[in-house]
């Protein structure tokens, strides 16, 4: 199953679109949700005289007609996707993260209502990249038409492998080409990233890594086209520059660098605030 959170904005129908034809892909029904406070859910009678009622049935409405647009958004969009809605009650964040308890995917936008403008990436979205069960799918600039290409990040770490996998998936299903990147630098003790000088030994121990990673996924995959990129440069400004225009950019949650019980690593901060194109955070459950 295929959660998409929405809020009645322009950016929660372009995630019902992407969660409609996602869940098309991979046969599987589609949720569609929406996060109200629990006291205007359970009718807003609290208080003197039930003095918010009017205000709780104002909102349930509004809720209402944001979440019937989205279903009908998706039901056109892929009319053979069984879908189905839900309010949820409470934060947003929380919501929808526990809502993906079951799900494969927990699909949101990268601006909701509340969001500023000029701001990157709204508060409901990172949060729930940092902390949904499932991954999760950032959706931002569409690509159209579509470029035929997924974007994978390599590090070589556990959870990159597992962000790997998806994206071969991904990749196999969509009958698009994999683009799989991994950039280098060169780490100073006093905790600034700097080019690398160049090293021949350095980067061939850097493209074996690459290759190392792709043993074994070629051969599970053999339809998928694969492109290695091993590129000199901050991760950050490398992966960007490989989403522009790309289908999906896939990344893991935490890279080798980061400390354990953080909720997402630098690198993944860091691409949720500049993808250009739709960015999946691998959880690695």
């Amino acid at each position: 199953m295929i959660v998409v959170g929405i809020d009645g904005s322009q950016a929660g129908l372009e995630a019902t679109a992407w969660a409609a034809g996602e869940a098309l892909l991979r046969g599987v029904p589609l949720r569609v949700v929406h996060a109200i406070p629990r006291w205007v859910l359970e009718g807003g009678e609290s208080g003197e005289g039930g003095r918010y009622a009017g205000v709780a049935r104002w909102m349930r409405e509004g809720a209402d007609t944001a979440l019937g647009a989205a279903v009908d958004w998706a039901r056109r969009e892929s009319p053979e996707v069984e879908v189905d809605f839900a309010h949820l009650a409470g934060d947003p964040r929380s919501a929808l993260i526990d809502a993906a308890g079951k799900a494969d995917l927990l699909v949101v936008g990268n601006h909701g209502l509340g969001g500023f403008r000029g701001l990157l990436l709204g508060s409901v979205a990172y949060g729930v990249a940092g902390q949904a069960p499932c991954d999760v799918v950032i959706v931002r600039d569409m690509p159209v038409p579509p470029r035929g290409e997924v974007v994978a990040g390599v590090d070589g770490s556990p959870i990159g492998a597992a962000a790997l996998d998806f994206a071969f998936a991904e990749a196999a299903l969509r009958g698009a080409r994999l683009r799989a990147v991994h950039a280098w630098t060169w780490f100073e003790a006093g905790g600034g990233f700097v080019p690398m000088p160049d090293d021949l030994d350095v980067e061939q121990g850097e493209t074996r890594l690459l290759n190392e990673a792709l043993v074994g996924r070629r051969e599970r995959h053999p339809d998928v086209e694969v492109v290695e990129e091993v590129v000199r440069g901050h991760p950050v400004e490398v992966l960007s520059r490989a989403s522009d225009g790309a289908d999906l950019l896939v990344v893991g949650s935490r890279g080798r660098g980061n400390l354990a019980g953080l909720l997402l690593g630098s690198v993944s901060q860091a691409v949720l605030q500049h993808a250009g194109c739709p960015l999946v955070v691998v959880r690695g459950r």
